[in-house]
């Protein structure tokens, strides 16, 4: 279950295993799950080993937890695993800005991926499709007469299309199998049901099958998600007059990457900066996640332009929603093979998948707000630079005492701030 309240005042001014405690009592994680964060989320050798080939050692990054999310009426502390500072703080920062209006709500597709069988050399596209079209039900029933507990808890093949696609190669038949992979991603059950099936469909179009493959572009598991922010909550001194200013920005910050592929890359990576952070920290496969999302902003008129949408409301609040496809799972794969995802995944306390990709878009709304808050008012380096002033320190060669020292120095500097000012720093703090 989620926790009672994601608001945890101060997270961040308390030391690792002070903030481990607190998130584990909120989560009510087990000692398992407190073990393997305490680890670093280190696997072992023999658990890297089944994972992939040719394995070597392994790699961390930094797992960080967003604080104030309010989902669908439930607090959620949100697990975060990347390398780049101020984008768990600034996710954090705006979950809180929208708790005035209960926070986000999601609405979520059924979670059904896409199945692709191409079919090469039929001579008869409209009697294939014809043939294909009427044995639609045998097909359907023939993919899901296996042994499955996906199919058992109501999951398998639900329906299927059909495609014709003119290529510089000619012109090839596609079958789209349907199929509701539960709380399941689904890459394993789809692919084996589109190879199950191509024979079939070959001796009913005369061609021959080609790949058969589960499509990454989840266009049948779309994720929603909406959060209102009033004047007042996006404002920097708390007032109406402020936030409108600042809500103005953020509009003009937001057509630009409507209009502008450009603008519109580094925006969308903005959004990517929470998605593929939470997907990573849960276990989920974040390329796919990703390759889906990038694809599906050029599908509404066939340009690449934002993956959120921000508007201002009659009452002059600011509007935020968004749409893409999130083809997640909390069973099978990483998620039930990396202990570090078991505890993230505990934090979160998702009961379904379909909740899964929820959490991921809101955090992805909120991260995305973060940074044209910033963009449109002070700029995106202040709150970056602050957070990242440690990272310098520590680049410089700094330890101990000396990394606070440092990051306190340049927090305070109002100049161009470099590596090289920071390494001299660092000799006259030792020449004392």
């Amino acid at each position: 279950m989620p926790v009672e309240n994601s608001r945890i005042k101060g997270l961040y001014k308390q030391t690792v295993q002070e903030r481990l405690k607190l998130v584990a009592k909120a989560a009510g994680l087990t000692d398992e799950h407190v073990q393997a964060l305490s680890n670093h989320g280190e696997l072992d050798d023999v658990a890297a080993d089944r994972m992939i080939e040719n394995v070597i050692g392994t790699m961390s990054l930094p797992v960080g937890v967003a604080t104030n999310f309010v989902i669908d009426g439930k607090h959620y502390l949100v697990p975060f695993c990347l390398e780049e500072s101020s984008v768990v703080a600034a996710a954090s920062n705006m979950a809180k800005r929208c708790l005035g209006h209960g926070g986000f709500t999601t609405n979520n597709d059924e979670p059904v991926m896409i199945g692709q069988i191409q079919l090469l050399d039929v001579e008869d596209f409209e009697q294939a499709t014809t043939n294909i079209l009427q044995a639609k039900h045998e097909l359907i029933t023939f993919c899901n007469d296996v042994p499955s507990r996906m199919i058992a808890l109501g999951g398998g093949c639900k329906d299927l299309e059909v495609r014709r696609l003119n290529t510089h190669m000619g012109s090839m038949l596609v079958v789209h199998l349907l199929v509701d992979c539960r709380d399941a991603m689904g890459a394993n059950a789809v692919n084996t049901m589109a190879e199950r099936v191509a024979s079939r469909l070959e001796a009913l179009t005369g061609g021959r099958a080609h790949l058969r493959i589960l499509s990454n572009l989840a266009g049948h598991r779309l994720a929603r998600v909406r959060a209102v922010f009033t004047p007042e909550e996006m404002a920097s001194d708390g007032s109406r007059e402020d936030g409108l200013a600042v809500i103005q920005g953020i509009l003009e910050a937001h057509a630009f990457a409507v209009e502008d592929p450009y603008r519109a890359t580094t925006h969308n990576k903005g959004v990517m900066n929470a998605i593929s952070s939470v997907a990573l920290a849960c276990g989920q496969d974040w390329r796919a996640i990703e390759a889906g999302c990038h694809a599906w902003t050029t599908m509404q008129d066939g340009r690449y332009t934002s993956m959120s949408k921000w508007s201002q409301t009659s009452e002059g609040n600011l509007l935020g929603t968004m749409e893409l496809p999130m083809a997640v799972g909390i069973v099978g794969g990483a998620s039930k093979v990396h202990p570090a995802a078991q505890a993230n995944l505990a934090i979160l306390g998702v009961e379904t998948a379909q909740e899964l990709a929820g959490i991921i878009l809101c955090a992805g709304l909120a991260q995305n707000l973060g940074a044209l808050r910033a963009l449109s008012t002070k700029g995106i380096q202040a709150g970056h630079m602050k957070l990242h002033a440690k990272n310098m320190a520590v680049s410089a060669g700094a330890v101990g005492d000396e990394v606070d020292a440092l990051a306190a120095r340049l927090q305070a500097y109002e100049g161009h701030r470099t590596q090289t000012m920071v390494e001299a720093w660092l000799e006259e703090l030792r020449q004392g």
